[in-house]
């Protein structure tokens, strides 16, 4: 959900360097637990609230959930096709209903957007082109399509002009620092996601690394995002995964 207008910047294109931010290193936190969701909804709100007001820095959390399924602002209640499945959260983000859990990585992103340019649709473009980069360095060929957000593999073996989802993004921005973020599906169950209709699209399918035979670890995905997100947003540093309540 987006709460503040939306600019246009000259360019959102792949090689833009509008949401960089040199000098100031975002704290970079990877929980190695699965975290319950509405620890992570009070931590983000709470995170988010200090960075606007001055009081924290900027914050990339990195986790995995327990099977979950969430609604966002746009969810239509018929999407949700197993309300007994799995627990099921309001998430309060941009987007219609998401399946978190086990296997996907989830990416929390609490920028100060007011230091990277203040463009909301940049931002999401930025971090479409992120998810790319990442698949890349596995051989996964990541797509971006006009009015669908997220990130798509082809399936020509699914029949003619199929993809799949391989990763989702969903954000909302509340006084120029964003929260949330994206989930890219290393290796979950992807029949969870049977129990909804991924983001309200349901003439194409839901994918991982494990579905397409690239075998990563989640270790070996989060390299490749410390090192996409450096080249594009900016240098990171690391802190303890201990701090997950205490300092949010």
């Amino acid at each position: 959900m987006l709460t503040e207008p939306l600019t246009t910047a000259p360019s959102c294109d792949s090689s833009t360097k509008l949401f960089r931010r040199d000098g100031v290193p975002v704290e970079w936190l990877i929980s190695d637990d699965l975290v319950p969701y509405p620890v992570a909804l009070e931590a983000m709100r709470t995170r988010a609230a200090a960075i606007a007001e001055g009081g924290a820095g900027e914050r990339v959390w990195l986790l995995e959930h327990p099977p979950l399924y969430t609604a966002g602002t746009s969810a239509a209640s018929g999407d949700l096709l197993a309300p007994d499945r799995f627990p099921v959260y309001d998430a309060g983000r941009g987007g219609q209903y998401t399946y978190h859990g086990p296997g996907q990585r989830v990416v929390y992103f609490m920028l100060d957007l007011r230091q990277r340019g203040r463009d909301v649709r940049c931002l999401v473009r930025g971090l479409e082109a992120l998810i790319v980069d990442v698949l890349a360095e596995f051989n996964i060929q990541g797509e971006r399509r006009e009015g669908r957000i997220g990130v798509w593999v082809q399936r020509p073996d699914k029949g003619p002009g199929r993809e799949d989802k391989i990763a989702a993004i969903g954000v909302r921005v509340s006084r120029w620092v964003s929260f949330h973020g994206i989930a890219i599906n290393v290796m979950p169950e992807l029949d969870h996601f049977g129990g909804i209709v991924p983001c309200g699209i349901s003439d194409q399918g839901v994918t991982s690394f494990e579905d397409l035979g690239q075998l990563a670890s989640i270790a070996e995905v989060d390299v490749a995002l410390r090192r996409a997100f450096e080249r594009r947003f900016g240098p990171a540093a690391d802190i303890r995964s201990e701090a997950l309540v205490t300092a949010a």
